[in-house]
């Protein structure tokens, strides 16, 4: 099977970069890019670090991702499972890249930078939905930003409902659990208690 081995022979194949693809990287948050993060209520977060590579989904009310400047972004840790990968990724390596996504468009906006998590009370209870704040806020620095087009969200046909998947076709949460723990956790009980207990720890 024949192997591209170097950037050269990558470069060979492919061409050059064509003058909008460059031209729509930046390094800041301009005001175009801006509409675009305070519209998103999804992005996925990619980290690094000593055990690999992690891309985590974080969802919220649209503009959940603040922008406290033109190079500064604001994501809360709403409240999950406490594995923190994504978090101890950036503890220990603060390279990350976002990849924000917005329902009905076919544009993405990805952003790359450094990340660290703030605990500073005052930016906490800024972020508190239901009186509830999150334990963390991950301080974005902004390097590189631009716009990924269409072609991906077009392709898959993200949003054409007629293309969803019904949920009864996948195994559920509970029955993952069941399968990978000989039946000691999970199953049946998981998935009805789930609404319940998503319900109150949402924030």
């Amino acid at each position: 099977m024949p192997i591209i081995a170097t950037v050269e022979e990558l470069n060979a194949l492919y061409g050059e970069a064509s003058e909008a693809s460059l031209v729509k990287e930046v390094d800041r948050i301009t005001p175009d890019y801006r509409r675009f993060i305070e519209a998103s209520p999804f992005v996925a977060l990619a980290t690094s670090g000593p055990e690999g590579l992690d891309c985590s989904p974080r969802g919220d009310k649209a503009g959940f991702v603040r922008i406290a400047d033109e190079k500064t972004l604001l994501m809360p840790d709403r409240r999950g499972n406490n594995r923190v990968d994504s978090l101890a990724n950036i503890v220990r390596d603060p390279r990350v890249a976002l990849l924000f996504l917005i329902p009905g468009s076919g544009t993405t906006l990805r952003v790359n930078g450094t990340a660290q998590l703030s605990t500073d009370p005052e930016l906490l209870e800024s972020f508190a939905v239901e009186e509830k704040a999150p334990r963390s806020v991950i301080v974005m620095t902004v390097e590189r930003v631009y716009f990924q087009c269409a072609r991906a969200i077009v392709r898959s046909e993200l949003w054409n409902p007629e293309r969803h998947v019904d949920p009864k076709s996948l195994p559920t949460p509970g029955r993952i659990l069941a399968n990978l723990s000989d039946e000691t956790v999970g199953g049946d009980t998981y998935d009805r208690e789930w609404p319940e207990r998503a319900r109150k720890s949402m924030w």
